[in-house]
């Protein structure tokens, strides 16, 4: 049982780390590779018991699982509290997680650049600045401009992972 236990273990600190990657917190990631190797959906008291983590800390942490679409809230007759599944499709997870984040990053990034166009843009034509700042600011624009046209690839290539066209590229199983 030891064994089992520590080859469970290494899966499960292996998922925490490359959850990691994407911003969620390795106690999430731990819940995450917990609930895995489970085969039946658990309560939140379950998984408290099992992690050792407070009520609330476990509500939360399975309140962004929920958001980022990688556990379910399931319904199983005579149980009066709620339980929660993983969605067993990594494919999904991954789609679901990297769209997610991304899809955030993207419109942070944009909101930022559009405003500051928008500044940079007045600092050009604003006549009570010398020459050498309206110089940097058509310099700052350019590479802005050129940054908007990498966040529109970036949408897309969201889009071609939503939509499963990724999997035209990049088949999900290569049969031999």
């Amino acid at each position: 049982m030891e064994q089992l236990h520590r080859a469970r273990e290494r899966v499960i600190d292996a998922i925490a780390q490359n959850m990691n990657l994407y911003g969620v917190i390795p106690s999430i990631g731990r819940l995450y590779g917990m609930m895995f190797f489970h085969n039946e959906p658990l309560t939140l008291d379950e998984m408290k018991e099992e992690l050792g983590m407070s009520k609330t800390s476990m509500s939360t942490s399975v309140r962004t699982l929920l958001d980022l679409k990688m556990v379910d809230k399931v319904w199983k007759k005579g149980y009066r509290k709620d339980l929660y599944a993983i969605e067993g499709d990594w494919y999904q997870n991954f789609t679901d997680l990297f769209s997610i984040k991304w899809r955030n990053a993207i419109s942070i990034n944009i909101n930022a650049i559009e405003k500051s166009l928008k500044e940079l843009n007045e600092i050009k034509t604003n006549e009570e600045f010398d020459h050498e700042v309206g110089v940097i600011a058509s310099s700052d624009i350019e590479k802005l401009q050129s940054t908007l046209e990498y966040y529109d690839w970036l949408n897309r290539l969201v889009d071609k992972f939503e939509s499963g066209e990724i999997y035209d590229f990049v088949p999900k199983k290569i049969n031999e």
